[in-house]
């Protein structure tokens, strides 16, 4: 299937810690329908001798791409705000939350397209390209993580998945195989007492894909760890930072 793509932008000019916005749309040449993607720019914040609203000196800023879970629900907006409090963790990094639902999933080549589109507007404006990314994930949003890593067009260096299902694409070693996943680092958070997705039928296939993956590959496991971001992030907040090679202050 061809995508071909627009952009709106509409970028304001926020307060330090406020996201851009910025409208992704694509079209399906077949289908003649337009797909709308709404998302979320969170610039590193600003020195005081910077004019607001061009962020250049974020050229040099690491990009980080944040998927949001509840990929099928109709909510169509959620990248506007979804990458919000991955962006107070990392201050000095630039945030991309994109919005995916329902029909336009993370898993196919429309949301893949949407992502490197974004991407592409985050270098225009900043004046550097994006070359390397860093991926993070949770529940529906790792199966973004593990999509675009086969599929985006960006170099991948770290990778979190937070209460994925990776089943759901098929066999471990399969998906292992796909050698444009052999390159970065993958960090895994699963926790026992996670409500949808159970440790019995996800840790086997996160051993399984770290066995075969050929890369630095871990599996960070709590028995008590909950489904949602807000669990990991208060009560595991050593283990995200790790995953970005950051450490605990």
């Amino acid at each position: 299937m061809k995508i071909l793509l627009a952009l709106t932008l509409v970028f304001s000019l926020a307060s330090a810690g406020s996201p851009d916005s910025l409208t992704v749309r694509s079209v399906d040449p077949e289908k003649k329908v337009y797909v709308s993607s709404a998302t979320g720019v969170w610039w590193p914040v600003r020195p005081k001798q910077s004019k607001a609203g061009f962020p250049h000196h974020a050229a040099k800023s690491h990009v980080v791409v944040w998927f949001h879970g509840g990929m099928t629900s109709g909510n169509c907006q959620k990248g506007f705000v979804a990458g919000d409090s991955f962006s107070k963790l990392f201050p000095d990094v630039v945030v991309v939350s994109v919005s995916a639902c329902r029909e336009n999933h993370w898993a196919t080549g429309t949301m893949v397209a949407a992502v490197d589109a974004a991407l592409d507007s985050v270098a225009k404006r900043r004046v550097s390209f994006v070359e390397e990314v860093s991926l993070v994930g949770v529940s529906d949003g790792a199966i973004g993580v593990m999509v675009y890593s086969m599929q985006g067009k960006r170099r991948v260096k770290d990778r979190l998945l937070v209460s994925s299902f990776g089943p759901s694409l098929g066999p471990a070693a399969q998906v292992a195989a796909a050698l444009t996943v052999k390159s970065g680092r993958w960090r895994f958070l699963q926790g026992g007492s996670d409500r949808l997705y159970p440790p019995h039928e996800t840790l086997p296939w996160i051993q399984e894909f770290c066995k075969n993956v050929g890369v630095d590959c871990d599996l960070k496991y709590d028995q008590a760890g909950e489904h949602d971001w807000s669990y990991w992030l208060q009560h595991r907040r050593d283990w995200i930072l790790e995953a970005f090679l950051r450490k605990t202050p």
